[in-house]
């Protein structure tokens, strides 16, 4: 079963080539992609002119030291983000990095995009979830992103009957294992060099979780990780970093997945410092997801009664969660806002734009407002299973899913009442990117490929 929303991979490897076009598909390859802004040190990235003067040259004037004239001409040359000196903004976020979504100073960037794409160093990230199986393939770029090379995307439905059964079915795991195997020849046919491979909620509750991880590890050699709770809302707020602006007060972030949703409060108010994730103040995953939800309440024929029944569900969760109050001091704040990182989201995102082929680059960032969340949300339930179908944005590997997760969507809402709700194309794998490049260093001034001088 194939995603018919993933892109074709990126026929250019690192050493060059044709790029598709930036944000034809939900999952395909991007040309661009913001990573989060979480670690490195642009703290180096100005440094300050020598007080001894130099001659200018290439005909440049040259003012005596301390004159008007030269005072005037420095403040011009330095930098500015956002309408203050870049060197007040670095010193705001030293030691990490400013958010992706502000300019950099080309001093901090010049020395990674003035290498030849064939002397970076190559990083992978693979998903496995209850739904779909994604890979990204991607070198860094300037500081906190990282140019995406190649991708992979399909929905194999691995968690298929896991609900009732406790187990991973046969089916599933044929799937799983066809699209895992184009994952590996997509990665051994590049120099990576670091990777990481994770399994989410299907292997991590079902019997036979580890007895699959196994049976992957022969056929396709690749070495699954199967995460924890905790790591995977950590790995989404990473993934998502980049959107949350430097204004905002606070936060919930959640990812609906296929056989849970993970949900992380964050709480900006008091200070912010670039690692979004140490600002996690309660997090908690539901054992609840689209393929679970729409399994036992069914997906295709969805009344106004069945949908209502499915939120009851999710609150039930919800209101076991201990740490639901920890954003209460700004849950009224302008800058206090919703952020989801799934197919929910980006589905309702699509439709409420009325794309005729789901646009990345128009989905992700992307604002909707309550009126326009309860629209959408209304006019889905109104549509048969075939009218879902029918849609660009849905089509039939999505239309007995979506409901499901609108009713998650909608538990979230009544919990956590927002007037904003901003859209995420982008997650787990931008999270691993995004950590891996930080750990290796390839953001810092005076990083070096291993073996180069």
């Amino acid at each position: 079963m194939t995603d018919r929303d993933a892109g074709q991979p990126a026929g250019a490897g690192a050493a060059g080539g044709a790029m598709p076009r930036a944000g034809d598909s939900r999952d395909g390859a991007r040309r661009v992609e913001p990573a989060s802004a979480e670690s490195g040190s642009p703290a180096s990235a100005l440094r300050t002119p020598r007080r001894k003067g130099r001659k200018r040259k290439r005909g440049r004037k040259v003012f005596a030291k301390g004159s008007p004239q030269a005072q005037t001409a420095g403040a011009a040359s330095v930098p500015h983000v956002n309408g203050q000196a870049a060197g007040a903004v670095l010193a705001k976020a030293a030691p990490g990095l400013p958010p992706a979504h502000q300019q950099i100073p080309p001093a901090a960037d010049d020395r990674l995009q003035k290498r030849p794409r064939s002397d970076l160093p190559v990083f992978a990230a693979l998903d496995l979830g209850t739904n779909n199986c994604r890979l990204l393939v991607a070198i860094p770029g300037r500081p906190g992103q990282f140019r995406v090379i190649d991708a992979f995307s399909r929905i194999v439905r691995l968690g298929e009957g896991l609900a009732a059964s406790g187990r991973l079915g046969q089916g599933g795991m044929d799937r799983a294992v066809e699209a895992l195997k184009v994952c590996a020849d997509k990665l051994a046919s590049r120099d990576i060099r670091r990777s990481r491979l994770i399994a989410t909620e299907a292997c991590r509750s079902a019997e036979n979780g580890d007895v699959f991880i196994d049976r992957v590890k022969r056929e396709t050699g690749l070495d699954l990780e199967i995460i924890d709770r905790q790591t995977e809302a950590r790995l989404a707020v990473s993934g998502c970093g980049p959107l949350v602006e430097r204004d905002t007060h606070g936060v919930v972030l959640f990812d609906i997945g296929g056989g849970s949703s993970e949900i992380a409060l964050i709480d900006t108010s008091r200070h912010r410092t670039p690692r979004l994730a140490n600002h996690i103040v309660a997090w908690t995953s539901l054992p609840v997801g689209v393929v679970s939800l729409a399994e036992r309440f069914g997906g295709q024929e969805v009344s106004r009664e069945t949908f209502d029944a499915m939120i009851e569900e999710v609150l039930r969760h919800l209101m076991a969660f201990a740490g639901r109050d920890r954003l209460r001091h700004v849950a009224h704040d302008t800058r206090f806002h919703l952020l989801g990182t799934s197919g929910t989201v980006t589905t309702l995102a699509g439709v409420h734009l009325g794309l005729e082929r789901y646009d990345r680059r128009r989905v992700d960032g992307l604002w909707m407002d309550r009126e326009n969340v309860d629209r959408m949300v209304n006019k889905l339930l109104g549509w048969n299973f075939d009218q879902r179908v029918a849609n660009a944005c849905i089509g039939a590997d999505r239309a007995d899913l979506v409901l499901a997760g609108c009713a998650i969507l909608e538990a979230i809402r009544r919990i956590w009442p927002s007037e904003r709700l901003r859209v995420a194309d982008r997650g787990l794998r931008e999270g691993i990117l995004s950590e891996l490049m930080a750990d290796e260093g390839v953001w810092r001034r005076n990083w070096r490929p291993e073996g180069r001088a």
